[in-house]
């Protein structure tokens, strides 16, 4: 009825399917895999016994160390975003840049970034900066595609810099240490900033009636009061984490052990805020609840789908179709990077690395690709997933909290420039790999054809054979 080289094809098409049908990742994972699963049986293309291997793999899953960090890092981030620690950033670091032209903008993005380093969802970002500096920069005559675009984009910066969750997710299923890829995203990561601050310094020169300089009034007397209102803000927080990343960078924490830390750190930096409560500590746990549920199942289904996918020579089928392609290297990165690209209209970036990594990675391996920079790569790529009109979650979640003066149209036009940059960021990664791997440390090699082992010659002990006596 079917040839063994249709099935594999038919069933990343039924994926895709699913998908754009709607309903639930997980879930249609799961069914996709039994479905295909059962039709393999019936037509003697899979073998029953692969399935078998599924309740070590759901027990695999569930007792992952290295999976622990996300409910850790979530925490921290979830009890960060509501202790006020945006409030604060912004309003300091607003003022102080708010004499120039353009001065805002250049706030939300350095605490986008700083946003991003401590709490690790996009939502968080987007929504808090949202709320604080937009009516802000709507009342001293911001342009709206402007106030829209850098707000959105600044959140996004979440998904790259360390340490984001995106990045534990990557390091887990391309099999590498998550300190590295931490390492590795920091030059992309300060690329981006610097890539949007030239941006707006640039459209300041040429614009600057866009993004007018607030009023004296707006900024206060300024002095040593607004210094100090920057730096109890700033201080607290780059030293959580340097902590956090510093341990993992030096090896003295696991990556579970240092979103521990972080977790304390967290609240602790709440209660010097003099914010930590039981409804705080409640909200910040359900947070981390639903997105811990979510990604253990949308794993649990991405393994029954690559199991059954496995068993059918689909990692065959990706291999010979991904290897063929024109240009090796350079033309794998290319559709690779087109196809995430696009295919992040509609998938999740947590879905995109369940889904997508494991059947582009042995093909990686086989181009001597190294496995980091691509890992970076691809966190770059689909960073710009929320920023893609009308289907972009920054976009979603700036339009939930806008005022309705602001029409949706200007959040889409507002987001084009900022998702070029994006893109542009992508193409100097692929050009300039050591942005990502100068970072980190390639450590000692072993060549293992030097590799002798020298056991010692133990004689067997002599056996009594003689009947015991009675």
């Amino acid at each position: 009825m079917f040839s063994h080289g249709v099935m594999p094809p038919l069933m990343f098409g039924g994926m895709i399917c699913f998908m754009l049908a709607g309903f639930p990742v997980a879930f249609s994972l799961i069914a996709v895999g039994l479905f295909f699963g059962t039709l393999g049986v019936l037509t003697d293309h899979f073998h029953p016994s692969f399935l078998q291997a599924l309740p070590l793999r759901f027990y695999g899953i569930i007792s992952n160390d290295l999976l622990l960090a996300i409910p850790f890092f979530t925490f921290m981030g979830a009890i960060l975003e509501r202790c006020g620690l945006a409030e604060d950033l912004l309003e300091g670091t607003g003022k102080l840049f708010g004499k120039i032209p353009g001065g805002l903008a250049y706030a939300v993005i350095i605490v986008g970034a700083i946003l991003g380093a401590i709490t690790g969802t996009v939502a968080a970002s987007v929504i808090a900066m949202g709320v604080i500096s937009l009516p802000v920069m709507m009342r001293y005559g911001y342009d709206q595609k402007l106030a829209t675009g850098v707000i959105a984009a600044s959140g996004t910066i979440t998904q790259l810099i360390p340490p984001s969750l995106v990045l534990i997710i990557l390091a887990e299923q391309l099999g590498k240490p998550v300190g590295d890829m931490y390492l590795g995203a920091i030059g992309p990561s300060l690329l981006q900033v610097l890539i949007f601050l030239l941006y707006v310094f640039g459209l300041s020169i040429v614009r600057p009636h866009t993004m007018p300089p607030l009023p004296p009034e707006a900024i206060g007397e300024g002095g040593w009061p607004l210094i100090k209102q920057v730096m109890w803000g700033m201080i607290p927080s780059i030293v959580l984490i340097a902590l956090v990343l510093g341990t993992l960078a030096m090896g003295l924490a696991t990556p579970t052990e240092a979103g521990a830390m972080g977790a304390v750190g967290a609240i602790i930096l709440a209660a010097l805020h003099r914010r930590l409560s039981w409804k705080l500590v409640r909200e910040g746990m359900a947070n981390t609840m639903r997105l811990t549920s979510m990604v253990v199942f949308i794993l649990i289904g991405a393994t029954v789908f690559s199991l059954v996918f496995q068993g059918m020579d689909g990692s065959r089928w990706i291999e010979h179709l991904l290897s063929q392609l024109p240009g090796g290297r350079v033309g794998f990165l290319i559709f690779v990077n087109v196809f995430v690209f696009f295919i992040a209209f509609f998938l999740d970036f947590f879905e995109i690395a369940f889904i997508i990594i494991p059947l582009i990675v042995p093909v990686a391996i086989k181009l001597d690709i190294n496995l980091i920079w691509l890992g970076v790569l691809l966190c770059v790529n689909m960073q710009t997933a929320f920023m893609h009109p009308p289907f972009g979650f920054a976009l979603f979640y700036l339009r939930g909290i806008a005022p309705p003066s602001i029409r949706t149209s200007q959040i889409y036009w507002g987001a084009i420039p900022w998702l070029l940059m994006q893109l542009i960021l992508v193409v100097i990664v692929i050009m300039w790999p050591e942005s990502v791997t100068y970072w980190v440390s390639s450590g000692p090699t072993v060549d293992p054809s030097t590799i002798e082992l020298n056991l010692p010659q133990m004689e067997p002990p002599g056996l009594d054979m003689e009947p015991p006596k009675f």
